[in-house]
């Protein structure tokens, strides 16, 4: 339940959280939106206010102008100038600057020489006549500039001053007015442009006071961030806990002074405005986010009930209940998935059905496998019911699918079956182990009713079987094995069964019933399979050398080697025994090089000590389909220094024809390279004459089969003598093995065969003992035999 409110919860969270990013996303915007407007619109506030400021200045100029103008073309104030008369001018001035509200009243000299003030004299700026006017020369500069005005710093203060000349007719003196620029001017300024207007002179690099229309902490914060400020660039500020755009204007500058005027425009009160909007805005994101949480709280609860359903379903389905239904009546995708889901259902039934039933029975004839036949089998034990085995393998079939294709192959199998059960009874059973392996279980049957119920299969199978366009006989061996006497298990029967069917392929019959102890022998051959395999690196092999009598010449300079393997556990095991076995698993060929290695290491150290002797010895089927055979061989010859013409190389007829195209082709291979070569257990073999001629070989070795009873009025007589005088017209030596006794020998020597190999000559002896053999003055003995 967790796990559900779990997932409820997230889908829930996920919307949520993407409404608060969008929501508060739009609110921050909107509050950017209305700063940016708020700077935009105080910027071209200021804008508007810089050029109003710029106008009402200049008007006031004119203003004082015109009254200075009056002043100077009174004609009692021209009378009292041209008289010099003192009391007079400064009287009059002093009544115009009062009328005007002028803060500075003078009279100069042409030469701007103090004449006459009606301003009190004091501080480092005091008006006394009879010294120059410090801006005197700027006053007549801005005079002909035309310019209405003169703003300077007076006092560190700044002033405005406008100058008229006194004309009687020609220029007598200069009238000189001057207004400050105090609170009063920058009230006034900003009732006009609706800005704060600060004034800051500044003489010899040190501020004035700050005239402000600011508050106090305001006019203080400002005096200490912007009185030293030269740059007239737009600004933003804080004074006091407010923002301000802040914009400076340079009025006047002089050679050590200059007199600056600001205007701010207050961001805060801006933004006043804006806060309805502001509340608004945030009322109608908060109700939003309300109703957005209630609907995502009801999509998640909408999406998390039928996927609730679905995990319910699915652990039911993986409980192993495929028989539910889904209670989920939706149109929407949802729905689809929930008919989906229940199509699944019923598949994955319909699949672990079908799953089962491959898992116990076979697919091609639909007879159970031998998992079903063990848990029958053991059933049957369990109820301690007698019961005999019949292991039926098909020895051709191999044939029959080369014959009919894979495709024919099965059809036999499926008309086999269904001819062995219509032999069933009640309670027997049949089953499919292998490819080529049917198991019948007969019921409460002992061996004899078993060995009846085979031979009766054997007649049933005999006849021929019609695939397409081909009649199939079939080779059917059967094994028998029956319980309590053969086995109290399954495993145990089946396997004793499928010995005596491996016997049964041996017998002319076709027909074998268990032997006891047959398994002790099977167990050892699958004991000499796998050590047969470690043989070689555990030194257990060795080579012993059978000496081969020149009958012509009377002594032996050849011998055959022949592999012995000396078993830590069973001994000395013969070469009829395990030489198949290698054969049968793929290790002969492992063999052969190990005996080939080991035939030139001995070959160099008898060279070395003098012995030379022609060494023969056998290479197998397998060998005989190895392209690279020759190349390994020279390499080996090469590094043992031991020459070609030492070798042998023995083949079978048999081998050869397995595949008579690459063995040819690696015959010729090894004779290239000097090797000789010669025909094995010749006469037993399928090889013709023709197939003989084709083979690079240069000897022919009769099968003692021939040989081992050989006399003068014998059939084998007519064979050997024939075989020799062929083998002589076709260039070919003969060797003649299996001479037991001196008769044999005789008879050989009278019929000009060449070589004789055999127990009369010697026993296969080790390389120590046949070294001795052959150098001991005894094998003069062998002349005898002549």
């Amino acid at each position: 339940m967790k796990r559900r409110n779990s997932f409820q919860t997230r889908i829930a969270g996920v919307l949520i959280l993407l409404l608060l990013v969008v929501i508060g996303s739009l609110y921050f915007a909107v509050k950017a939106a209305t700063a940016d407007a708020v700077k935009k619109q105080a910027s071209q506030q200021l804008e508007v206010g810089v050029r109003v400021f710029e106008r009402l200045l200049d008007v006031r100029s004119r203003q004082i102008r015109d009254a200075v103008q009056v002043l100077s073309s009174d004609f009692g104030f021209k009378d009292a100038v041209a008289s010099d008369d003192t009391a007079t001018i400064s009287s009059v001035l002093g009544n115009h600057g009062k009328r005007i509200d002028a803060t500075e009243v003078l009279l100069l000299a042409l030469d701007g020489t103090i004449k006459a003030t009606a301003t009190a004299s004091n501080g480092p700026d005091a008006f006394t006549p009879g010294i120059a006017f410090r801006y005197s020369r700027e006053l007549a500069e801005a005079r002909r500039n035309k310019q209405s005005a003169l703003i300077v710093s007076i006092n560190h203060e700044p002033h405005l001053l406008v100058e008229a000349q006194v004309l009687a007719p020609i220029a007598i003196a200069r009238v000189v007015m001057g207004f400050r620029m105090d609170d009063a001017l920058a009230s006034e300024l900003r009732s006009l442009t609706n800005l704060d207007v600060s004034f800051l002179a500044i003489e010899n690099n040190t501020p004035g006071r700050l005239i402000s229309t600011l508050s106090a902490d305001q006019e203080s914060a400002m005096a200490n961030n912007l009185q030293l400020e030269k740059t007239t660039t737009l600004k933003e500020f804080e004074f006091a806990g407010q923002r301000y755009l802040n914009e400076q204007l340079v009025l006047a500058t002089g050679s050590n002074y200059q007199v600056q005027a600001y205007l701010h425009s207050s961001l805060d009160q801006a933004l006043v405005a804006f806060k309805p909007l502001d509340r608004r805005v945030l009322v109608i994101a908060l109700c939003a986010l309300l109703a957005s949480l209630v609907g995502a709280l009801f999509l998640a609860r909408s999406i998390s009930r039928p996927v609730r359903e679905l995990a319910r379903v699915a652990e039911r389905v993986g409980q192993g209940d495929y028989q539910g239904d889904i209670d989920l009546k939706r149109s929407d995708e949802l729905g689809v998935l929930a008919k989906t889901f229940q199509q699944m259902q019923t598949d994955l039934a319909e699949r672990e059905r079908q799953l089962a039933h491959n898992a116990l029975h076979d697919s091609l004839t639909g007879l159970p496998n031998r998992t079903l036949a063990v848990e029958r089998l053991g059933s049957s034990i369990m109820a301690e019911r007698p019961m005999a085995l019949l292991n039926l393998g098909i020895a051709n079939f191999r044939s029959v699918n080369e014959t009919c294709g894979p495709g024919g192959g099965d059809l036999a199998l499926q008309q086999i079956s269904r001819r062995l059960q219509a032999t069933l009874r009640p309670g027997d059973s049949l089953a499919r182990l292998l490819a080529d392996e049917f198991l019948v279980m007969l019921d409460g049957s002992d061996r004899d009713s078993a060995v009846a119920a085979a031979d009766h299969l054997q007649q049933l199978l005999i006849k021929p079987l019609r695939v397409g366009n081909h009649d199939i006989a079939l080779d059917c061996c059967i094994g028998i094995a029956a319980y309590p006497q053969d086995g109290v298990t399954p495993d145990e029967l089946l396997r004793r069964a499928n010995l005596a069917m491996n016997d049964a392929a041996r017998q002319p019959g076709r027909l074998q019933v268990y032997q006891q102890g047959r398994e002790d022998d099977h167990e050892r051959q699958i004991n000499l399979i796998r050590d047969l395999r470690r043989a070689a690196e555990g030194g257990e092999l060795v080579l012993h050398y059978q000496p081969k009598l020149n009958i012509n010449e009377g002594h032996v300079r050849q011998a055959e080697a022949l592999l012995r393997w000396q078993h830590p556990h069973y001994g000395l095991v013969s070469p009829g025994e395990f030489i198949p076995l290698a054969e049968r698993t793929g290790s002969i060929q492992a063999l052969t090089a190990w005996v080939i290695e080991e035939v030139l290491r001995q070959l160099r150290e008898w060279n070395g000590r003098g012995l030379r002797v022609l060494m023969s010895l056998n290479i197998s089927a397998e060998d005989l389909h190895d392209i690279g055979l020759a190349t390994r061989v020279s390499r080996l010859l090469a590094q043992y220094a031991v020459p070609a013409e030492q070798l042998i190389f023995e083949i079978t007829e048999s081998a050869v024809m397995q595949n008579p195209e690459t063995a040819l082709k690696v015959l010729h291979s090894l004779r290239a390279c000097g090797i000789s070569l010669s025909v094995d257990d010749f006469g037993t073999g399928y090889s013709s004459l023709a197939q003989l001629k084709r083979m690079p070989v240069q000897e022919l070795k009769i099968d003692q089969s021939f040989v081992r009873d050989l006399d003068d009025a014998s059939e084998d007589s007519v064979i050997v003598r024939s075989t020799i005088e062929m083998s002589h017209s076709l260039g070919l030596k003969v060797v003649a093995e299996g001479v037991e006794f001196e008769r044999c020998l005789r008879l050989l020597e009278k019929w000009n065969c060449d070589t004789a190999q055999g127990y009369l000559i010697s026993r296969p002896l080790t390389a120590l003992a046949f070294e001795a053999w052959v150098t001991q003055p005894l094998r003069a003995n062998l002349a005898m035999l002549h």
